[in-house]
C-alpha cells in the first residue's frame, strides 16, 4: 500500500510502515489521519508478528506541523495525535522504531510509543516544545515511566536534545549502531522476533503494558491541560508566531 504520506510493506509476518514526507517528515493533520487509519488496519492483520516504524528522507520526523497548532486547528490536531500515539503504543504485536535521522517533538513521541528502538550514531532526539512555550503531552505521560522522573524533567523542562549515546545511556533507545550497520541490525532483530510465536509475543506485550501502565485517563487529562490551559496563554501564541515568523520570541510570562 502506498499513498501520499505513508507507505506500508508487509513481508513474512513483518509490516514496515514508513513516514513518507521527506525530507523532514513533518506530521500534519492529513498525515496523522493516514497514520491512524493505517495502524488500525494493520492491527487487524492476524499474520503480522512485528511492526517496524521508519521514515524516508534525512530525518525520522521533525514533529507535528506547527501550522496545525493554530486555534482553528489545534482542537482537531491534539486529539488526533493522541489517538495515533495510542494506536501505536497499543499495537497488538511488538513495534520497532528505526531512527536513522533526528526525531524531535512529535517524532520523538512516536519513538516513545514503540516497544523497541534503534538509532544511528549521529542522530539526536528530544522534546523542544518548551522553547515555544508549549509541552509534549504524550512525552509527559510516557517519559517518566520509561527513563525516570529526573531524566524526564530535564528533557521536558529544558527542551534540550540528546545525542544517540545519551539516549542509550538513559534507556530511551535499546541500541545505537553505525549508519552502515543499521539495516543488518534491523534484519537480525526482525529474524529473531519473526521466529517466535505470535500468540506468545502478543501476550507478553500485554503483560509488559500492564507493568508499564495502560493508556489511561491521564492522557485525556493532559489533552485538556494542553487545549484548555496552555493554548489560552499569551506565551503559547507568541511561541508559535515567533517560530513561523523565524524570530526570537518575546515572553510576557502569562
Amino acid at each position: 500500500m502506498t499513498d501520499s504520506f505513508i507507505s506500508v510493506e508487509t513481508k513474512n509476518g513483518t509490516a514496515t510502515l514508513t513516514l513518507n514526507r521527506a525530507p523532514l517528515n513533518v506530521l500534519n493533520i492529513a498525515a496523522l489521519s493516514q497514520l491512524e487509519s493505517t495502524l488500525a488496519k494493520l492491527s487487524r492483520d492476524e499474520n503480522i508478528r512485528l511492526l517496524i516504524l521508519r521514515a524516508a528522507g534525512k530525518m525520522f520526523s521533525a514533529g507535528v506541523d506547527i501550522a496545525d497548532h493554530t486555534p482553528d486547528k489545534v482542537r482537531e490536531m491534539i486529539p488526533l495525535f493522541d489517538r495515533t500515539c495510542r494506536a501505536l503504543a497499543n499495537f497488538p504485536c511488538p513495534t520497532l522504531a528505526v531512527v536513522h535521522g533526528h526525531a524531535l517533538g512529535g517524532g520523538c513521541e512516536l519513538v516513545l510509543c514503540c516497544d523497541l528502538a534503534v538509532m544511528t550514531e549521529s542522530v539526536k532526539i528530544g522534546q523542544p516544545e518548551i522553547q515555544l512555550a508549549a509541552f509534549a503531552p504524550i512525552a509527559a505521560m510516557r517519559l517518566p515511566l520509561m527513563i525516570g522522573y529526573r531524566a524526564a524533567a530535564d528533557l521536558l523542562l529544558t527542551g534540550r536534545t540528546l545525542t544517540a549515546d545519551e539516549a542509550l545511556k538513559i534507556g530511551l533507545v535499546n541500541t545505537v549502531v553505525p549508519v552502515d550497520q543499521l539495516e543488518q541490525w534491523v534484519q537480525e532483530k526482525t529474524t529473531q522476533l519473526s521466529n517466535l510465536s505470535r500468540t506468545a509475543l502478543k501476550l507478553t506485550k500485554r503483560a509488559l503494558q500492564s507493568g508499564f501502565g495502560v493508556w489511561d485517563t491521564s492522557a485525556s487529562e493532559l489533552e485538556t491541560l494542553y487545549l484548555d490551559d496552555l493554548m489560552k496563554t499569551e506565551d503559547a501564541h507568541e511561541g508559535l508566531a515567533a517560530f513561523m515568523e523565524k524570530r526570537t520570541a518575546v515572553w510576557k510570562h502569562k
